[in-house]
């Protein structure tokens, strides 16, 4: 027989993850109303309360997202192509713009009082752009719902395998607003969307809610409710929201540990996720890497900080004492084409190839509080290349001198994201054996920033992956919209004396 939870008590001891225990604080228990939620984070123990506010507003959202996945089989396909170009338009037209622009100026102001980041949370034209083309990639992606994939025939029988809409589909996302057209891609398959923001962009994403996205829904005739917004600025919202069952699939794009965190709430509900908490790309020079291909991928890999952003550079020992100056002038170059000055961090028994004004010197680096004065090289610990540096405006990279490639290789298995990394090399056969070797579903042999659904597949993705959790079962570590599907199949008989 089962109870609902009235309240609970400090000290009481919570089993989790089969043979481990966790205990009620003081603090949890206090705050703990009749109507709230108790959620136990297998993997860490950590006990998450929902108040009933939270879950309410999850709920609803998740309801009207399952009325309208249920109403999208019957709106043709022309009509959510016209969906896409609406959304598009009212993004084009200046007023509906202006509001946008003016939430969001909000949003910046006050995540700067509070001392946030807003490298990813600025609306900019060139984010509207890119949010404009998205959608009308979308618009003139061919449907796919119904697409016979293949057919199997049979004497006097055939069955097809058909492409056919995966359900609901929930995002949570930091502060880029660009999202929502990505987002809004999974309505290509016919499905539907629920996302949370975090609150240091919500007021932009209530204004393109309400001045681009629900006008087209209603222009194009598709349901309230297709893609929706979870009114709530708090985390629990995040979490009753991946722990509902009747979601099809969890993205969580953000960093840390509170993506790993929504990951492994969604894994528990019995939810398939796309999770992508940490990036940072890593960049490693060969032997026989070209020094002037070397120094322009540095250089172009640093243009600003986003997942893919080389975060970490490999130089092998044979041809350190040419290519560091090179790394060095390219890290600077990068600081300088942004008004700033950079950042390096040079692994333990590395710093004899730095030279002395590196070692020496402070620089005034650019943080979410403002600017401090730090030293321009800092020493780093082997055991710590695995962190990301979230920079704002000055760039900021590891440098480590390695013996071989297989020292190389074998510190990226071991310290990265397995997210992204590139090989420096004009040997074919070194590149093919690197391939073969990094536990990376990103791997180049140039600029680190290729790594993104628009710029590289020409589709809006929905999120990226990385393989700190392992490899990804049938799909790429870019997800897209036209990429969440089921597949069903369909059964045609014709003579009737068939029979098993």
């Amino acid at each position: 027989m089962s109870l609902a939870l009235e309240r609970l008590v400090a000290g009481t001891p919570i089993p989790f993850a089969g043979n481990r225990v966790t205990v009620v604080s003081p603090e949890l228990a206090a705050r703990f109303q009749p109507g709230d939620h108790l959620l136990v984070e297998q993997v860490s123990g950590e006990l998450l309360l929902i108040p009933v506010a939270d879950q309410q507003a999850a709920s609803v959202a998740i309801e009207r997202a399952a009325a309208a996945f249920t109403a999208l089989s019957a709106v043709s396909d022309e009509a959510i192509s016209k969906f896409f170009d609406v959304f598009a338009q009212r993004l084009e037209t200046p007023d509906c713009w202006a509001h946008i622009e003016t939430a969001n100026r909000a949003d910046i102001e006050r995540a700067k009082a509070r001392g946030r980041s807003t490298t990813r949370l600025l609306a900019d034209e060139r984010m509207r752009c890119d949010m404009i083309a998205g959608l009308r990639a979308w618009r003139d992606a061919a449907a796919t719902r119904g697409k016979v994939i293949s057919s199997v025939e049979h004497d006097g029988w055939k069955v097809e395998q058909v492409v056919s809409p995966l359900g609901i589909v929930a995002f949570v996302f930091e502060g880029r607003p660009n999202v929502f057209a990505d987002a809004a891609g999974v309505l290509r398959t016919g499905n539907t969307a629920v996302l949370r923001i975090g609150s240091d962009a919500l007021g932009t994403a209530q204004a393109i809610v309400t001045h681009a996205l629900n006008p087209a829904l209603a222009d194009a005739g598709l349901p309230a409710g297709a893609v929706s917004l979870v009114e709530s600025v708090n985390h629990a919202a995040g979490w009753a929201m991946f722990a509902d069952r009747r979601l099809s699939l969890a993205v969580a794009r953000g960093s840390g540990r509170a993506v790993s965190q929504l990951g492994s709430i969604a894994q528990q509900a019995g939810t398939a996720v796309s999770l992508h908490g940490t990036g940072g790309a890593w960049l490693i020079a060969d032997r026989v890497a070209d020094a002037t291909r070397f120094a322009a991928v540095v250089r172009n890999s640093l243009d600003r900080k986003v997942c893919n952003t080389l975060n970490v550079c490999l130089i092998q020992r044979d041809r350190a004492t040419e290519l560091v100056p090179l790394f060095l002038d390219a890290l600077q170059q990068a600081g300088t084409a942004r008004g700033q000055g950079c950042k390096l961090h040079i692994v333990e028994g590395s710093e004899s190839y730095l030279p002395s004004e590196w070692q020496n010197t402070t620089v005034e680096v650019y943080r979410a509080e403002g600017y401090q004065t730090e030293a321009l090289a800092e020493p780093l610990a082997e055991s710590a290349l695995g962190r990301e540096w979230e920079w704002e405006e000055t760039p900021e990279v590891s440098l480590m001198i390695v013996d071989d490639l297989d020292q190389a290789i074998a510190l990226f298995n071991r310290y990265s994201p397995q997210f992204t990394v590139s090989l420096i090399s004009e040997d074919a056969q070194v590149q093919e054996r690197f391939y073969n070797a990094v536990n990376a579903p990103f791997v180049g042999n140039g600029i680190t920033r290729w790594v993104d659904g628009q710029y590289a597949l020409n589709k809006p993705e929905l999120g990226l992956s990385n393989w700190e959790s392992g490899r990804l079962f049938a799909r790429s570590a870019i997800l897209s919209g036209d990429g969440v599907f089921t597949v069903r199949s369909r059964m045609t008989q014709i003579d009737l004396t068939v029979k098993r």
